[in-house]
């Protein structure tokens, strides 16, 4: 039994409770009484409110489902659907135009472009290797990485590979010439680098000398002017340093004594409480609460184990360089980080009401995360987050205006109880449920002074678009799915409201995740499309990643094309209804259908073995061709509505079904089998705790609100804690 404190009402798990009242509070200037006695009034008044949304959710969707009963068999008419769905509310009517008025706004939201990072908060080495993605070396995101072919002799060894490193170097210089061009000549010709009355001056190879054809993109350095050890450039935003150091490996065999690049990667960081990390009990909830204290107050630290010799990590210092005139530039040397805290459907048992119900989870976070952001807040770190005196929560799996209204409501008491100004606390509204993307501008307004964030989720909004329009017909194949006419559409569409509601210069317009994190020449090719859609940031699932994306940026200015984009007529609400289903008559072979269940088991198979046995929330796990793939709750929600569907219309059998989850359940154990701690499934599926999670969210999955995989992730996990 967990042990408690009683305070008021409140059942407080003593952990939580030790942690809240000698961690967080002592330097926040909150009284616990007035804290507790607030949350225990917050749970009150709002926890109702809570429970009356997801019970409107219910009611949309039997709504939902008997509109296609009734219509089975008929051809579909759009405009009758429609107005059923406006009949309804589930589309509410669009208000007038409006621009947001957010104000108190750190540059990175309001002004650089540039990747995002999302990273579990649980992890704490995680965490820090994320904050500190702010800045990293291009030499070696490429070198490390597929970014750098093995053709020609360029393979990575044990040992330095010279051809390989005349490779990244002949890249970067491209990366230059392409982000800060030279009048009439190349970087890739420099012998020197100086700094002369406040100009960059390029020596050449052949005895000439070239300056920069914007000089304004020099912005700083490093050492003596003459000699920089360091020189500063700004392009779209976006910082590049040319690292020289004739002493270094590198720099000593580079004919301008050029050792990096270091770029300007991941700008901001959501630090994830929700989807990549599996936190059930308080004991989980201790844990992640610690690590964003610890990221609050700047002193979050590990200890590293590397090549035999320990080190510890901590957040990054700010970096300072001498500016043009004269002076110093101080610029921030570590990711600003927002966190996502989980959304209106969980409870907790960290703390239990007065009736001896947990809480809702999303109000849990709400009041810890921000009680521990006031360390930020009154700037008494070693470190900084905020320079304008904000606090990023990212607000996810909302379900349209009234539950937008409902988080501006729940901030606003929270905002009251600590003391902090009137908006204070911004929120980010993730666009990865049907109801928010319909009514995505009034979604918008709900939170007007408050929003510093959107962005589109392909698999959560995909997992949604399944389960709410399950009835309407057999979805076509997962790889089908990017091609349909709603995801285009939907993708337009949150890049043209945000636009038309003013975001650009108050909130980021964000696209999803590259999921492939060993994929990153496929990156390189493929994710400068999330820019050149008027995204100002997008997900990579690493530091290499966002150093790697963050190049995208300088070759697009996405402020400026945003401009465009914003004439252009918006997305078709009417495409964006249109629902993901095969067409009828439509036949599918049937290795077409083993293949797509195949896959869709094994995903599911891998990754929930992990988060029920291991408590691993977000992981690389490898596909069923052994292609390393970041799976989180997101991934598996899609995989287990896009099979509960095909079971629904009769596309595959129950036994079928069951069979296969026997046979990828093999596989799923062979690709573990070296990891000591991995509990094998093969043997023990009638009592594999993971087995049966595994088969539940397929089989009953209908029954699942909204498709959510987390109701059931949760009791299978407490299963095997309490065992």
């Amino acid at each position: 039994m967990t042990k408690r404190q009683q305070i008021g009402g409140l059942q407080i798990a003593q952990s939580l409770y030790d942690l809240v009242v000698n961690d967080i509070i002592p330097g926040t200037k909150v009284n616990p009484e007035v804290f507790w006695a607030g949350f225990e009034s917050i749970i009150e008044d709002l926890g109702p409110v809570n429970k009356s949304l997801l019970e409107r959710r219910d009611e949309f969707q039997a709504q939902i489902d008997q509109w296609h009963s009734q219509h089975e068999g008929s051809a579909f008419d759009a405009a009758d659907y429609k107005q059923f769905l406006q009949d309804i509310a589930y589309l509410v009517p669009e208000g007038p135009d409006f621009s947001v008025s957010t104000s108190n706004i750190d540059i990175e939201i309001s002004e650089q472009a540039g990747p995002q990072l999302v990273v579990p908060v649980k992890n704490a080495r995680f965490a820090l290797n994320a904050a500190n993605a702010r800045w990293g070396s291009l030499y070696d995101a490429l070198y490390g990485t597929d970014a750098i072919s093995n053709e020609g002799g360029a393979e990575a060894g044990s040992a330095y590979n010279p051809v390989r490193g005349a490779k990244v170097i002949e890249f970067a210089r491209n990366h230059l010439d392409q982000s800060a061009p030279l009048v009439d000549a190349s970087h890739a010709q420099a012998i020197s680098y100086s700094i002369v009355e406040g100009k960059l001056l390029v020596g050449l190879q052949d005895g000439g000398e070239s300056t920069l054809k914007s000089p304004e993109k020099l912005v700083g350095f490093k050492g003596d002017a003459a000699y920089p050890v360091a020189v500063l450039l700004k392009n779209n935003g976006l910082h590049i340093e040319i690292q020289i150091d004739a002493e270094h490996p590198i720099g000593k065999t580079d004919p301008a004594n050029v050792k990096d690049l270091l770029l300007e990667a991941a700008v901001s960081t959501i630090m994830d409480c929700e989807d990549s990390v599996a936190a059930v009990d308080a004991e989980d909830k201790v844990e992640v609460y610690k690590n964003w204290l610890g990221l609050m107050k700047g002193d979050l630290n590990v200890q590293i184990q590397k090549a035999g010799k320990a080190s510890i990590r901590e957040l990054n210092a700010d970096r300072h360089y001498h500016n043009t005139a004269g002076g110093e530039l101080v610029l921030h040397g570590r990711s600003l980080l927002f966190v996502r805290n989980v959304g209106h459907l969980m409870t907790n048992d960290a703390i239990l009401d007065k009736s001896g119900n947990e809480v809702p989870e999303g109000i849990l976070d709400g009041m810890v995360t921000s009680l521990a952001a006031i360390h930020d807040l009154n700037g008494s770190g070693r470190v900084s987050n905020t320079r304008a005196g904000s606090v990023y929560i990212v607000k996810p799996k909302m379900h349209g205006p009234e539950e937008v209204a409902f988080t501006n409501q729940l901030f606003a008491r929270i905002e009251d109880v600590l003391g902090l100004a009137r908006n204070t606390l911004k929120v980010g509204i993730m666009d990865e449920e049907r109801r928010t993307t319909i009514n995505l501008k009034e979604c918008i307004r709900a939170a007007s002074e408050r929003v510093v964030f959107i962005n589109t989720g392909f698999l959560d909004r995909t997992g949604d678009e399944i389960h709410t329009s399950m009835l309407a017909g057999a979805m076509v194949p997962k790889a089908e799915m990017k091609q349909q006419a709603w995801i285009s559409a939907y993708e337009n569409w949150n890049v043209d409201i945000g636009l038309a509601c003013g975001l650009k210069g108050k909130a980021q317009i964000g696209k999803g995740m590259w999921a492939m994190p060993d994929e990153m020449a496929a990156m390189l090719e493929q994710k400068i499309g999330h820019p050149k859609s008027g995204a100002t940031t997008a997900w990579v699932p690493s530091p290499n990643g966002a150093v790697l994306h963050s190049t995208h940026y300088h070759q697009v200015n996405v402020p400026e094309l945003q401009d465009v984009i914003g004439k252009r007529e918006r997305a078709s609400l009417d495409d964006i209804l249109a629902f993901p289903v095969m067409e009828a008559g439509r036949t599918l072979e049937q290795s077409v259908i083993q293949s797509e269940v195949d896959n869709n088991i094994q995903g599911i198979l891998g990754y929930v073995v992990r988060w029920i046995d291991h408590g691993v929330g977000c992981s690389k796990v490898p596909d069923i061709n052994n292609v390393g793939l970041m799976e989180d709750r997101a991934t598996l929600r899609i995989a287990s509505q896009h099979i509960a569907n095909w079971l629904h219309h009769g596309i595959v059998s129950e036994p079928q079904v069951r069979k296969l989850m026997a046979e990828m359940a093999k596989v799923v154990d062979s690709q573990n089998a070296g990891d000591a701690e991995y509990r094998p499934m093969t043997n023990n599926l009638d009592t594999s705790i993971a087995f049966l999670a595994a088969q539940d969210l397929i089989f009953k999955g209908l029954s699942q609100p909204n498709g959510y995989t987390e109701p059931l992730l949760h009791a299978y996990r407490r299963r095997v804690k309490q065992s």
